[in-house]
């Protein structure tokens, strides 16, 4: 695929994302897709996740967690295989209410039209900051 497809790909992929159409997601990943966060303390979704199941149960426990107030892709640049995404997020505790913010990069490899490894480059104190005071408020209950 040309750096357009990919990118138009890559772009599809958080239209499905906002719409709430896990599935259509989930179809433009090729079958032994690797998903990675960095590893954050406290946060049940980082880490690595394997295969369209493993991205099923990410999604699912991303939305179990936290909602999404806003979540934004900025700029897309693409090289070859990789798609380089920019944006911000602001995501809320459910179990505390407790608001966070972190701009953040995609980096996304294309292959064969499927996405093949996904990596976020995100704040992670800030994040594991916040799940850590969720988790510690959790405990005082």
């Amino acid at each position: 695929m040309s750096e357009h497809e990919n990118t138009r790909l890559v772009q599809q992929t958080y239209e499905n994302t906002k719409a709430g159409d896990i599935q259509s997601l989930l179809n433009s990943f090729a079958e032994d897709i690797e998903w990675v966060l960095p590893e954050m303390e406290n946060v049940p979704f980082a880490g690595t996740w394997r295969g369209r199941d493993g991205t099923r149960q990410f999604f699912g426990k991303v939305f179990e967690v936290q909602d999404v107030l806003e979540f934004e892709p900025e700029e897309f640049f693409a090289q070859g295989d990789k798609v380089v995404v920019l944006g911000h997020f602001t995501m809320r505790i459910k179990s505390t209410g407790r608001e966070f913010s972190s701009k953040w990069a995609h980096v996304w490899t294309v292959r064969g039209g499927k996405v093949t490894h996904f990596y976020e480059y995100v704040d992670t104190a800030v994040v594991s900051r916040a799940y850590t005071a969720a988790r510690t408020a959790a405990k005082t209950r």
